[in-house]
């Protein structure tokens, strides 16, 4: 999945390993072949962003450089900003939002007032867990059982993307209400779900593979013999902190019953773990090793898919 510096996404998706790296260089090429002078900043463009849509930015980038205002122009502007009142008047001004800022009361305050809503996504999610009392979020559940019982048999389910605008609304909804419904019409749409589910994982600020423990796992993908990586994996996973594991455990039961469909959805583990691997687990800083990480990524899960009773079973098992 690429995102544009305009906000744009794109979602590039291929079962074939050299495709996926034939893919990376040809981008990566194009962008080192960018004069320097044509790159814009993340910062720059950032707050411009902000002040914008993505629409109106794309349609200014190549005119507000352009030619300088008129002088008629920034004449009204002046006497708009400044000829509009008086120094005593500003001096009011700002005294009036010092007190109001000084006495705004703290988000710890609103959120006890429950006037402001713990956010679900972008939290951590030990927070999430904490906040619910449990250790495994329960918009996650409520996704998994959603596609469960009207998503298994649906063509391309977790590779299909959903409607953008729609999915940022159920994202709105899970962070300003407590009670979801899923099976709404508004939410009829398999792909919303399964994108909104996807877009949790995302947004966590640090992944469902901990960050600390991503190395550790490319190592043990690494091992030749197939027993070794099982068992080191098994190792690693049994190690997470417990909303990790039981979020791990959880979603990767599910994803085993997509798999098991794969001649009706076409998503088998491969598949799954394509979509799936940049998206739990990644590298606290990117390197130069992108591409190979993310081969490695989309195989930890494909494996975690493929070896699930090994890997999270009991001792005995």
């Amino acid at each position: 999945q690429i995102t544009t510096v305009s906000g744009n996404e794109f979602l590039f998706q291929s079962d074939i390993d050299f495709l996926i790296l034939d893919w990376f260089h040809a981008i990566k090429n194009a962008i080192d072949r960018l004069p320097k002078e044509q790159r814009i900043t993340s910062r720059n463009l950032e707050f411009k962003l902000r002040k914008s849509s993505s629409i109106e930015f794309l349609n200014n980038l190549d005119t507000e450089s352009k030619e300088p205002k008129p002088e008629h122009r920034k004449s009204l502007i002046f006497r708009l900003n400044y000829s509009a009142s008086d120094t005593n008047d500003r001096n009011r001004v700002k005294s009036r939002l010092k007190k109001f800022i000084s006495r705004r009361p703290s988000l710890k305050t609103l959120q006890e007032k429950g006037l402001i809503k713990d956010q679900i996504f972008g939290s951590h999610l030990h927070l999430v867990c904490g906040h619910e009392k449990s250790t495994v979020p329960k918009f996650v559940r409520l996704c998994i059982e959603a596609v469960e019982r009207r998503g298994l048999d649906v063509d391309g389910i977790y590779r299909v993307s959903g409607n953008l605008a729609t999915i940022q609304k159920l994202r709105f909804v899970v962070n300003q209400e407590e009670k979801l419904n899923l099976d709404d019409s508004q939410w009829e749409d398999i792909h919303v779900v399964t994108g909104a589910l996807k877009m949790f994982f995302r947004e966590l600020p640090e992944p469902l593979f901990p960050y600390s423990s991503f190395e550790q796992f490319v190592e043990a993908i690494k091992i030749p013999d197939n027993a070794t990586r099982i068992k080191s994996i098994r190792n690693l996973v049994k190690n997470l902190p417990r909303p990790n594991y039981d979020t791990m455990k959880i979603l990767f039961e599910h994803l085993q019953k997509i798999a098991a469909k794969e001649s009706v959805n076409l998503m088998s583990t491969q598949s799954l773990g394509i979509v799936f691997g940049p998206t739990l687990l990644r590298p606290e800083k990117e390197t130069g090793n992108m591409a190979v990480h993310m081969l490695y990524q989309n195989q930890i899960v494909e494996l975690m898919l493929s070896e699930y009773s090994k890997i999270f079973g009991s001792e005995e098992d």
